[in-house]
């Protein structure tokens, strides 16, 4: 668990700043609690306390315009952001447009680490020559379901048993509490958590019951859960509101759950089918009250104030 808290700690410093390039995870043994920091590659060095969710949310964001600064220049194409996968042209009346990247233009991958794996199945040489095939297959029923699944080269991924898929949640309900702590505890003037998130997780981290970071049994991490429900609360409605960004409006979609995720499978082979079954009704997007039934959060206990 100790190597988990450090990988999201790399991640949340710019859970409140613009998207970042991302720097593609190494592809890892299914293990959550020991193997996601360790064989990582080289990422530019974030505040203390770093979420992995938002630093490399910009690297998933297939469909979000991101305004830059004002430049004042000839070229209109300066200040005009296009999401992934596009480029800036400009018309014969000199207007800005985006129009598909060529695959072929984009940089050769330095290594293995930066492949990604679509949802086709098909191991893609970098996440812009994935963007770029992906919009040049726009209004296309290949198109409309080609997402990016998982970072690093396709494999299989072993069938994730029902047993199996009872455990995710466990590992995952601690790991957010845990995380929380954390960030409360190296936060100081590094404005990670905000002053209401600072007065929920201090209820947290001064209470005395409250199980110690560290690698726990699967019922022992039952048993805290069901002794000390309560403390797992804020975690879960905290993580949904950092995921609920583009747009914020109480759902998350397949987008939105990327940088989460396509981090996870390559490690945790249940991510996919935990994820699919939080979308009860299948309609494609995860309500709040589905994220909470998945992580074993009481009806009466979901509360949109919490996501702050």
């Amino acid at each position: 668990m100790r190597v988990w808290i450090v990988f999201l700690m790399c991640l949340a410093g710019h859970a409140m700043a613009a998207p970042t390039e991302e720097q593609p995870i190494i592809d890892e043994e299914p293990i959550m609690d020991e193997a996601l920091v360790a064989e990582e590659p080289v990422v530019e060095e974030a505040d203390v306390g770093a979420n992995p969710v938002q630093i490399e949310i910009g690297e998933f964001d297939e469909a979000i315009e991101v305004p830059e600064e004002d430049v004042v220049s000839d070229n209109p194409c300066l200040n005009h952001h296009c999401k992934k996968g596009k480029v800036c042209e400009v018309d014969e009346e000199n207007t800005p447009m985006c129009v598909c990247q060529d695959p072929s233009t984009c940089p050769a991958a330095e290594g293995e680490f930066e492949h990604v794996c679509g949802t086709d199945n098909k191991t893609y040489d970098t996440s812009c020559q994935f963007f770029a095939t992906k919009c040049t297959l726009e209004g296309t029923k290949k198109g409309h379901k080609l997402h990016l699944d998982y970072i690093g080269p396709c494999k299989f991924i072993e069938p994730c048993m029902d047993t199996e898929l009872n455990e995710f949640p466990l590992r995952m309900r601690d790991w957010l509490k845990n995380v929380l702590v954390t960030l409360y505890e190296r936060d100081e003037d590094n404005n990670l958590l905000t002053e209401k998130q600072k007065l929920r997780v201090k209820k947290i981290y001064e209470n005395e019951k409250r199980l110690q970071a560290g690698e726990h049994s699967l019922d022992l991490l039952a048993h805290d859960f069901e002794k000390n429900y309560n403390m797992y609360i804020f975690p879960v409605h905290w993580q949904f509101g950092l995921l609920d960004q583009h747009p914020f409006d109480g759902y998350l979609t397949h987008t939105e759950l990327s940088p989460l995720r396509a981090p996870l499978i390559p490690m945790e082979h249940c991510t996919t089918r935990f994820f699919d079954q939080c979308d009860a009704d299948g309609d494609k997007y995860i309500a709040l009250e589905e994220w909470a039934s998945c992580f074993g959060i009481k009806e009466q206990d979901v509360d949109k104030d919490l996501i702050i």
